[in-house]
Order: structure tokens, then C-alpha cells, then sequence
């Protein structure tokens, strides 16, 4: 494997790898995980030279945050010192992730904003949070006014850089003004291109990092896309994988497929090419298994030229995509789409 190369996140300075670890799958968001098995995962991705992990005080209640804790605890002192944890907060819910969970919404008031890092805190066994950021803007709550509760505690040391998730080009830019803000995590595949009109642009401009998760679109793009369709987790709620949409969004996957075995690809290892191809982009690797990262962090070794990623434009094209990412009721309250 290409040795990691590492890159700086946004103007603040801090050095990441140039992939990180998506590790919400590790906590059940896409049916049933093994902890020893995700803390495994951790310790090879540490191996292999990644230092951000990033997951959210809400996967499973903090079950996802006291993974990272016992993966950063057994993981040698040199891996765990460089490690570098972005930790998402704001969402609600009344039960811990499953069929009888339920959303309550958002709150990222200043004082939640300190209450929800406060346990944070305690659940990581860490002094601080590297990256700090809103899973989503809360309507009722001015992104001045969130952002500053954030810097507060960076004055503070509790927290050392500001990023956010799912914002519009306008949002970013009035957060940026408050303090600098060094990430701006959402959504970014092949199948998923919506930033690349005015948010992506913006970031580059106010020298704000991206980070990609949905990568392989939830699966979609990958070697077995035509068994994700009825998998468990959040899947079956999402428009492309309805009955109607699903076998048009299997085809684009399948013509991946056919380039990728062309290249001796999988097809999870193009589609991740292909956002690293993108430039100034962190595409999070959503695997929760050890198999799984060996497969991904093979895209670090490809480089695809001019006419490989004309190719993949004309046979994969975005706009034949089928269905939202999200369902029209969840998009209608994303400031990215706003």
C-alpha cells in the first residue's frame, strides 16, 4: 500500500491523514456490529496511518465514543497521541439507535453546546476534542451564536479546531466570520454532487477543508450493491434504495463495476479514487471491519488520469442518479439544501 500522506485541515494547521475513519458503522447505524471486531478496525486503520476518527456523541447514545476510548486506550502510546477525533453533537433522540428510536430533533443552544461536550469528554477519557462541530444547523438557533459557544471552549482548550456539517455556502461563510472554521463535513460521491455547484467552491475560497462521508453511497458503490438493498439500519428509508429506484441506481453501480475490473479495482476502490482525485477532499471510510479498510485503502494506491475520469463522467453520470440522499422530509430541514 502507498504510504499515507498527510494533509493540512483548513488554515488552522493540524496535519491529518489524508483518509480518516467514518465510525459510525461500528455502533449498528447499518445493522448489527462486533465491538472487538470495530475496535480491531481502529488499531489496523492506526497501522495503516490514519489519524482521524470521526463519529458523534449521538451513535447509539455515546456507544460509539466509548469505542473509540477503548480502542484509543489499547492502541500504542505513539498511534494515540497522534490521533486526531472529530466528534459531531446536536442531535436528539429517546432510545439508543434501533427500530424504536426516535429523532427529537436539535438543540445547539450555547449551553447545550458545553453540556453535550462535557460528556463527551467523560465518554472519550480526553481533555479535549480536536474537531467540534453541529451535526446539523439548528433553525431556532442563530450559527453566530453556536459557533461561538465552540470558540468559547476552544479559548478554553477543551476544544482545539471548528467544524461544521450539512451547511449552505451562506452559512459557512457567516460561521467563518465568528471563528475560523476548519472542516465543513457532508455528503460527497459519484452519486451525491450537489456541493460541487456553489458549497464546495466557498470552502476552497474561505480555505475550509471538506470532509466526504457516503463515499460508496451507502454501500451503492461497491462490488455488492445488488444486496443492499433490504440490508438493516438507516438503508430503507433512503429514496435510492426504494423498489423504484433502486435497480436504475444498481445499473450506474454496475457500470463502475465494468471500469473498475478493467483497472483491477474493486469497485468501492474507484469510487473512493474518485473523490481523492477530487483534490483538497478527506473521503471518510465508512468500514467497521478489518477486511473492509484493507479493500478501501487500496485507492490510495491508483491515480487516474484525465481520460479515467472522463470515462467514469459518461458511464456513471450524477444526473441519472435515482432518488434523494435523503427522503424529501429529512432534506427540507438540511441548510445544505437549502
Amino acid at each position: 500500500m502507498t504510504e499515507m500522506q498527510f494533509v493540512q485541515l483548513g488554515a488552522s494547521g493540524a496535519s491529518v491523514s489524508e483518509v480518516g475513519l467514518g465510525c459510525m458503522g461500528m455502533s449498528g447505524c447499518y445493522g448489527p456490529a462486533n465491538d472487538q471486531e470495530s475496535i480491531a478496525t481502529i488499531h489496523a486503520a492506526f497501522d495503516a496511518g490514519i489519524t482521524m476518527l470521526d463519529t458523534g456523541d449521538f451513535y447509539s447514545a455515546g456507544h460509539n465514543e466509548l469505542l473509540i476510548r477503548d480502542a484509543l486506550k489499547t492502541a500504542p502510546a505513539s498511534q494515540r497521541e497522534r490521533a486526531f477525533v472529530a466528534v459531531k453533537f446536536g442531535s436528539m433522540y429517546n432510545t439508543i439507535h434501533g427500530p424504536d428510536s426516535k429523532n427529537l430533533g436539535l438543540d445547539c443552544r450555547p449551553n447545550a453546546v458545553k453540556n453535550f461536550l462535557t460528556y463527551t469528554l467523560r465518554r472519550l477519557d480526553r481533555d479535549h476534542v480536536d474537531l467540534y462541530q453541529p451535526c446539523r444547523v439548528d433553525p431556532a438557533v442563530p450559527i453566530e451564536d453556536t459557533v461561538g459557544a465552540i470558540a468559547d471552549m476552544v479559548k478554553a482548550g477543551h476544544v482545539r479546531h471548528i467544524g461544521l456539517s450539512e451547511v449552505n455556502a451562506r452559512t459557512l461563510r457567516r460561521a467563518h466570520a465568528v471563528h475560523p472554521i476548519s472542516a465543513l463535513q457532508i455528503e460527497y460521491s459519484l452519486f451525491s454532487r450537489g456541493i460541487e455547484k456553489e458549497i464546495l467552491p466557498t470552502a476552497r475560497q474561505l480555505g475550509v477543508t471538506v470532509v466526504a462521508y457516503g463515499v460508496l453511497s451507502r454501500g451503492l458503490l461497491s462490488d455488492n450493491a445488488s444486496a443492499t438493498q433490504h440490508v438493516g439500519g438507516t438503508r430503507p428509508r433512503m429514496p435510492r434504495f426504494s423498489d423504484e429506484n433502486f435497480p436504475r441506481n444498481a445499473a450506474l453501480a454496475d457500470a463502475l463495476r465494468v471500469i473498475a475490473k478493467e483497472m483491477n479495482l474493486s469497485t468501492a476502490q474507484l469510487a473512493l479514487a474518485w473523490v481523492l482525485a477530487q483534490g483538497d477532499v478527506i473521503p471518510l471510510i465508512g468500514a467497521r471491519r478489518r477486511d473492509q479498510l484493507r479493500e478501501a485503502l487500496g485507492a490510495l494506491d491508483v491515480t487516474l488520469t484525465p481520460n479515467n475520469l472522463m470515462r467514469i463522467r459518461k458511464n456513471v453520470p450524477f444526473e441519472a442518479v435515482a432518488g434523494t440522499r435523503y427522503a424529501p422530509a429529512v432534506l427540507a430541514h438540511l441548510d445544505s439544501e437549502m
